[in-house]
């Protein structure tokens, strides 16, 4: 795994792991690569230098708007939704079928289980961030 600082045209500034320096291209090329702030697909790489972090638990607020927006998004999941852990397939495709009442659930699905869903129609999308038994 690799992590690269990276930069949209609208100087937002932003980092993201991936797979390997090949992936990243790879994903740049396809336009698959998006600025976290406003969208923008034409990123690029800006200057990185190594980052000593302190010992976890040592931070106290997010380090930048893009993190602060995904912490706001992560409480606004978990107060409105249900945490169906790792049934999220299955629940999902209950709701979808119509065979359980229709409501806002999050949990965790393997890449099989989750193309199976997509190609079913079934709606989801992947979050910015695990589980909190496993960010710890």
């Amino acid at each position: 795994m690799i992590r690269y600082n990276l930069k949209c045209t609208n100087d937002h500034q932003f980092d993201s792991w991936f797979a390997d320096a090949a992936s990243y291209d790879t994903l740049r090329g396809r336009n698959l690569v998006s600025c976290a702030v406003c969208g923008d697909t034409d990123v690029s790489k800006s200057l990185m230098a190594p980052q000593i972090r302190p010992a976890r638990g040592a931070l106290s607020q997010a380090a930048s708007p893009a993190e602060q927006a995904i912490a706001e998004m992560r409480k606004h999941i978990e107060t409105n939704a249900d945490d169906v852990g790792t049934n999220f397939a299955a629940e999902a495709r209950k709701i979808h079928d119509g065979e359980t009442p229709e409501r806002a659930i999050y949990g965790q699905a393997n890449v099989q289980e989750a193309k199976e869903l997509i190609k079913d129609g079934v709606p989801v999308v992947p979050l910015p961030f695990m589980a909190k038994d496993k960010a710890n």
